[in-house]
């Protein structure tokens, strides 16, 4: 059995995080010795590398505790895991496109932007919202 520094130092879980998963319902509680101290099983560090590896690839805590739920179940269907994970990079390329946008709005105002001693600046232009045309969104150019 583990402490809680143990298991974290093991999981790569830091023990603040591993009593908020338990307190969240995504670990089950552990178990305490007579002292009161939080003990870890081998099927403990499974889990904690199981949230690890799950947090790694960015799944939410809600869907981290469903993936959990189905992980235990020997009985459950396959293609509830699978939905889940597709649904999961489907948002990720969501995210990875807006990213994208971000990042090409960005260059284009540095690419305009002539970098010297002169007051004006594309970027913090860019950055301003322009209410004349109604919009309060960062424009390109």
């Amino acid at each position: 059995m583990l402490n809680i520094g143990q298991a974290a130092q093991a999981s790569g879980i830091s023990a603040k995080m591993i009593r908020y998963y338990e307190t969240m319902n995504v670990l089950a509680p552990s178990t305490r010795n007579a002292a009161g101290y939080r003990q870890y099983s081998e099927q403990d560090l499974h889990a904690l590398h199981f949230v690890r590896s799950a947090r790694d690839l960015g799944f939410s805590l809600r869907q981290i505790t469903d993936l959990m739920a189905l992980w235990r179940d020997t009985h459950r269907a396959s293609a509830e895991v699978k939905r889940l994970a597709l649904s999961h990079i489907q948002e990720l390329e969501r995210k990875a496109a807006a990213l994208q946008q971000m990042a090409d709005t960005l260059r284009d105002l540095a690419q305009h932007c002539h970098g010297d001693s002169r007051p004006d600046c594309p970027i913090l232009s860019g950055l301003a919202p322009d209410y004349s045309a109604g919009t309060h969104s960062v424009t390109k150019g």
